[in-house]
C-alpha cells in the first residue's frame, strides 16, 4: 500500500501527526500496517472503531455470526435496525463510513484449524477478540508459528486482562495457561454475565497495543499482563516470563501444527451429552428419566422445558434429594456450560447425569423449526 499521505488524509490525522513521538513517521507505518481481529464482538468492536479512526491502512475481520438484541448493551458497532444482519456487512459499512481510507477485509467464516494460520500470515498484527478457549489457543498457537504478534483481551464479569503475546523473545499465552481448561468448566459471558463498558476498555487498549506494535511507538504490553478490575476501578501489573518448556513457544516445542482445539477443550464422558432429538425421542417414547432445569428463576421464567424441575446451579449440591437415583437425571442451562458443570458434579455423587447439548436455546430452536 502507498504510504503517501493525501491532503485529506493529512487533514483527518492532523491531531495524531502531532505528536512527538508518533509525528509523519507513525502515521505513514499505520497506513502500511495489516490488522487481522478474531471476533466481530465486544472486543473486536472498539478494536476495529479505533483502528480505523486511527488510519491503520487494511483492517481483516473474521465472524460468522449475526447481530443479536444481546449483543447490543456490549458490542458498538451495531444499531437495533441491525438486529439479526451478518455482523460482517454492518461492520464493513460502519468502518467505511467512519474512514473511506482503510481497507476492509470480511472473512464471514469461523476461524479454525483450516484458515488460521492463511489469515494470520496475511496480518502484521493480530487481535484476539474471540470469547470462548479453543479459538483463543487457536489465535495464540497460530501467531506463534507465523511469528505474528499476538495482542490479547479478554472479559469476565466485571474483570479484564490485556497483553502481547508470541513476539520473539517474549511469552505466548500457553506460557500463562499451558492447557485449555475441560468444556463448561469456566461460564462464557452468556452465562456469567459482562459489564457493557468493560469490553470497551480493553478493546481499546488492545488497539493501543496494536498501534504501538505497528509502529514501533512506545513500549508493548510484552511480558506484562494487564489486569483491570472495573468495580474497584484499579489496574495492575503481572510480570510474565516466556517458559523455556512451553508446548509451542519453548525451547523445544511439541506443537508444531494447528490442532482443532474445540475437540482438546471437550472432556466429555461417552454418553454424558445428549442431543435435543435424543430427549425428544426419550419423551416420545415415555423412556424414564428426571430434567433439570440449572438457570436462574428469571431466565426459566422467559422460557423453560415443560417438565423441567428448576435448580439453580449453585443451589444444586444443597437439593441433591430432589432428584432421583433410579433412573437418568437430563440437565439442561441456556446454552450448555453451566448444565455441563452440573453434570460433572451429579456424576461425582454417583447419578446417571447428562448434559444437554445446546441447552434451551437448541431445543427452542429445534421446536421452532418443527423438529
Amino acid at each position: 500500500m502507498d504510504a503517501d499521505l493525501t491532503p485529506d488524509e493529512w487533514r483527518r490525522y492532523s491531531r495524531q501527526t502531532l505528536l512527538p513521538d508518533f509525528g509523519e513517521a507513525g502515521q505513514r507505518r499505520l497506513k502500511q500496517g495489516r490488522v487481522l481481529i478474531v471476533g466481530a464482538g465486544g472486543l473486536g468492536s472498539p478494536a476495529a472503531l479505533y483502528l480505523a479512526a486511527a488510519g491503520v491502512g487494511r483492517l481483516a475481520l473474521v465472524d460468522f455470526d449475526a447481530v443479536d438484541e444481546t449483543n447490543l448493551q456490549r458490542q458498538i458497532l451495531y444499531t437495533t435496525p441491525d438486529i439479526g444482519r451478518p455482523k460482517l456487512a454492518v461492520a464493513a459499512a460502519r468502518l467505511q463510513a467512519l474512514n473511506p481510507y482503510v481497507a476492509v477485509d470480511l472473512h464471514e467464516e469461523a476461524f479454525g484449524e483450516q484458515n488460521a494460520e492463511r489469515l494470520v500470515r496475511s496480518a502484521d498484527v493480530v487481535i484476539d477478540g474471540s470469547d470462548n478457549f479453543p479459538t483463543r489457543y487457536l489465535v495464540n498457537d497460530a501467531c506463534v508459528l507465523t511469528r505474528t504478534p499476538n495482542v490479547y483481551g479478554s472479559v469476565f464479569r466485571f474483570e479484564g486482562q490485556a497483553s502481547v503475546f508470541a513476539t520473539v523473545g517474549g511469552p505466548c499465552y500457553r506460557c500463562l495457561h499451558p492447557e485449555p481448561p475441560p468444556a463448561g468448566l469456566i461460564p462464557n459471558c452468556a452465562e456469567a454475565g459482562v459489564l457493557g463498558v468493560l469490553p470497551g476498555v480493553i478493546g481499546t487498549i488492545q488497539a493501543t497495543e496494536a498501534i504501538k506494535l505497528l509502529t514501533g511507538t512506545g513500549e508493548p504490553m510484552i511480558g506484562r499482563l494487564l489486569l483491570y478490575d472495573a468495580l474497584r476501578g484499579r489496574m495492575r501489573e503481572i510480570t510474565l516470563a516466556r517458559d523455556p518448556g512451553c508446548p509451542v513457544c519453548g525451547d523445544t516445542p511439541t506443537i508444531r501444527t494447528l490442532e482443532a482445539y474445540d475437540r482438546i477443550c471437550d472432556s466429555s464422558v461417552t454418553g454424558t451429552n445428549m442431543t435435543v432429538d435424543e430427549l425428544k425421542q426419550w419423551r416420545a417414547n415415555g423412556t424414564p428419566h428426571f430434567l433439570v432445569d440449572v438457570r436462574e428463576p428469571s431466565e426459566h421464567a422467559q422460557s423453560h422445558i415443560d417438565g423441567a424441575l428448576l435448580i439453580p446451579l449453585g443451589t444444586l449440591q444443597d437439593n441433591l434429594d430432589k432428584l432421583p437415583a433410579d433412573q437418568p437425571v437430563v440437565v439442561h442451562c441456556k446454552s450448555g456450560g453451566r448444565s455441563a458443570r452440573a453434570v460433572a458434579m451429579l456424576k461425582a455423587e454417583g447419578f446417571d447425569a447428562h448434559n444437554l447439548v445446546g441447552g434451551i436455546l437448541a431445543w427452542t430452536s429445534s421446536t421452532e423449526q418443527g423438529g
